[in-house]
């Protein structure tokens, strides 16, 4: 299994990157957000590599830090994600983003990626919630726990359904609501959910 590439960097486009190590150049697929994290062409990068063996293909995906390396790895363990769809959500959504998505039940905001339809979200908001604690341990926030808690509380519950109706996303809803005090009426929670995320908007 090659884990990580560390090298030169020899080719690179939106979709792949060549990385020369040891004289031998290793050809990455890649997400939109390590593209735009890549150095010059003949500078020295690192990525952390998943290697996919197929019958026909030994296909290497790199990934610029390891969030993405074990998003990557969870969500293609849903069945109907491949590793291209898998790396196209990565594409459109941070680690962070995909998680709180996944957690808040959130399956339309993965719809996002190309070749995601809602009923394929759907299976991996299904598949992967309950499984997703283990890949909020690398985040460093407790965001995950908080939306969890929020969604399970009754008040919190209906504040997030209406500031849904009022159309933010579930993930957005959830995770404003998450931050504030549980012994708040629902109409408070509203207000206050309503000004953080006018505030994040407009910042």
């Amino acid at each position: 299994m090659i884990a990580s590439l560390n090298g030169k960097l020899i080719l690179k486009d939106i979709n792949t990157a060549v990385i020369e190590c040891g004289g031998v150049g290793y050809k990455c697929f890649i997400s939109k957000n390590t593209y735009s994290a890549l150095p010059k062409i003949g500078e020295d990068v690192f990525l952390f590599t998943f290697l996919a063996v197929r019958e026909d293909a030994l296909d290497l995906y790199g990934f610029i830090n390891s969030e993405e390396l074990e998003i990557f790895k969870l969500i293609t363990t849903v069945n109907g994600v491949g590793y291209k769809i898998g790396l196209a959500i990565i594409s459109e959504l941070s680690p962070d983003r995909i998680t709180l998505s996944i957690a808040s039940g959130d399956a339309k905001s993965l719809t996002a990626a190309s070749g995601v339809g809602i009923k394929l979200a759907q299976r991996i908001v299904l598949e992967l919630k309950d499984k997703i604690g283990s890949v909020s341990a690398y985040s460093g926030n407790d965001d995950i726990a908080a939306v969890g808690n929020a969604t399970a509380h009754t008040a919190s519950k209906e504040a997030i359904e209406a500031l849904v109706s009022l159309g933010f996303s579930q993930s957005e809803a959830s995770l404003a609501v998450s931050r504030l005090d549980t012994d708040l009426s629902v109409d408070e929670l509203i207000k206050s959910a309503l000004k953080s995320l006018s505030r994040r908007n407009n910042g």
